[in-house]
């Protein structure tokens, strides 16, 4: 008999990002505030006074939102870890910490308590020890393999989440000095600023006159783990009966949230029709491969230590790239056209744009014609604006980018040709 089929979480690093989830078919979301979560160097971030509508959101679609106080918690923090919980109390369906005092003070603001990775669950035992605590779902330590995932869930009497997509640290499950040795910017407090992921160098420590060898590290990213991407084994995690499938981004883009929960979304329909095959992993990793990523990897799942669990280079391995277009201007519902305003990247038919927007979410479009009042374009340069086909609903002052294959997203005007009637030519100022 199929096992209860595991819900897709997805990251929310603001309202945009939240709306492509919800868009996309996750079956919940999760955040944080500007304060207690391990992501508070981020620029993005939601607050007390966005959250009710971050949950009105989700509630209109039947999704949960879950909000990040995962942080290790000081002596002076914890009236402010009070007022965080009892003003999140009302819009949220649980906490996921990380800290001793999260979890006393989650139950007796009687909010639901998830336990985060950083509390390094990597057994059984400790997992029924915190379900004894309070806890309604644990978040396995990302070191667990799909062996211990199965016995874990198997044998624990409690939900059990796991990680299956986006960044790994070099720490695997957290408790990682690096940032606060080298920069007093600890990782643990949400303030990491990864010196994993650069170039290093050996330099000799000894004295005397030759005493001054150095040597670069080949690959420079000698601490710097792989992107965790479980798409091709996702039917054994369904199998292994765990509740939750957790994509990390909460500092990624919208289009990297979009991407990454319709993948897994098909990918788990596909193990429920019995339809998942390595073929349409394939095709799912693909798309995911689109947007921002370093080079994927399967984290320790097939075993400690994970082969190839190092990147060659930090780079981003997206085989798209967006480039700023402009703003949207107006949008006409009956005509189902939308007005942009071209600010940055000229735009030409047959080109891929993409429109983001804290309501909007994400919206893929093609360009299959351009007007500027009386006038039919081909292309249209900075400085114009432009109307164009759109079926979905955007709105005034909305995000424009052009989609383009990595390879050529920098080519210069010059590099675009058009076959233009006299009729049809670019929109200029």
């Amino acid at each position: 008999m199929m096992k209860r089929l595991p819900e897709i979480l997805a990251p929310a690093g603001d309202m945009t990002c939240l709306q492509a989830a919800l868009d996309a078919g996750a079956d919940a979301v999760y955040l944080g505030l500007d304060t207690l979560n391990m992501r508070r160097l981020a620029t993005r971030n939601f607050t007390r006074a966005s959250l009710p509508e971050a949950s009105q959101r989700c509630r209109a679609r039947g999704v949960r939102l879950y909000l990040t106080l995962n942080t290790i918690i000081y002596e002076h923090e914890l009236p402010e870890l009070e007022a965080v919980l009892r003003g999140a109390a009302p819009w949220i369906d649980a906490a996921i910490v990380a800290d001793w005092a999260a979890v006393e003070a989650c139950k007796r603001h009687r909010v639901p308590l998830h336990i985060s990775t950083q509390m390094s669950c990597s057994n059984s035992a400790a997992a029924r020890f915190l379900k004894a605590q309070g806890a309604s779902r644990i978040v396995l330590a990302r070191e667990c393999t799909l062996k211990e995932v199965a016995e874990i869930t198997r044998s624990a009497e409690i939900e059990i989440e796991t990680f299956v997509h986006g960044a790994i640290c070099v720490a695997v499950s957290g408790r990682c000095l690096l940032s606060h040795d080298a920069y007093g910017c600890s990782s643990s407090r949400g303030e990491c600023h990864q010196p994993c992921r650069r170039e290093f160098l050996i330099h000799e420590v000894r004295e005397g006159d030759n005493a001054n060898a150095a040597f670069r590290v080949t690959p420079h990213t000698v601490l710097s783990a792989r992107d965790l991407c479980s798409l091709p084994f996702v039917d054994q995690l369904v199998t292994a009966g765990v509740a939750a499938l957790k994509i990390e981004g909460r500092a990624r883009n919208p289009e990297y949230v979009k991407a990454t929960v319709a993948a897994y979304r098909a990918a788990v329909s596909a193990v429920a029709d019995g339809t998942f095959s390595p073929a349409l992993a394939e095709r799912l990793t693909a798309a995911c491969a689109a947007v921002y990523h370093r080079e994927f990897g399967c984290g320790l799942f097939h075993g400690r230590p994970g082969t190839g669990q190092f990147t060659n280079t930090d780079e981003n391995q997206a085989t798209s790239k967006k480039l700023h277009v402009g703003i949207v201007l107006n949008y006409y519902p009956k005509a189902r056209m939308v007005q942009i305003q071209i600010q940055d990247q000229p735009i030409a038919l047959g080109d891929a744009l993409a429109i983001h927007g804290p309501t909007t979410g994400v919206v893929e479009l093609a360009v299959t014609a351009l007007r500027r009042e009386d006038e039919v374009c081909v292309r249209a340069e900075r400085g114009t604006w432009v109307t164009l086909p759109c079926e979905s609903r955007v709105r005034i002052n909305d995000k424009v980018f052009v989609v383009r294959a990595a390879s050529a997203a920098y080519r210069t005007d010059t590099d675009r040709t058009v076959d233009a009637r006299p009729e049809e030519r670019a929109c200029r100022p």
